[in-house]
């Protein structure tokens, strides 16, 4: 089993990560390594778990909102945790479509501020 656990520093390349990153999703309960004295090792359920944190916050949920996803698997188990899923996805998609919504808008008004501009040099 040793070579299917990643150390600290190993964890930290591997998701091109900050110490302090990982340090405080330890902190926050996101990751769970197993500690021998001072050191940290993460198993193959700990890569599975920061994969799955480095593609929700890639996606723009919250650190909270991953947190409590990860806790229905182990509470609920898979299909409540696929449900909970589409639910984050639904709303999360919407808030992103508002996003683009108002990065349009905003571009819009400074092309034509940038267009009136130049307008104005001759």
């Amino acid at each position: 089993m040793s070579d299917t656990r990643l150390s600290f520093k190993e964890m930290c390349a591997k998701f091109d990560v900050t110490p302090r990153t990982l340090r405080y999703y330890e902190y926050i309960e996101l990751l769970a390594p197993e500690k021998e004295g001072r050191s940290r090792f993460y198993g193959p359920k700990e890569l599975a778990r920061m994969t799955l944190i480095l593609r929700g916050r890639r996606f723009g949920f919250s650190l909270e909102d991953i947190r409590q996803w990860l806790l229905i698997y182990e509470n609920e188990g898979t299909a409540a945790q696929m449900k909970q899923w589409i639910e984050l996805a639904d709303r999360q998609m919407g808030e992103l479509e508002e996003q683009r919504a108002q990065l349009d808008e905003t571009m819009a008004e400074l092309k034509r501020l940038r267009d009136d501009t130049a307008k104005s040099l001759g």
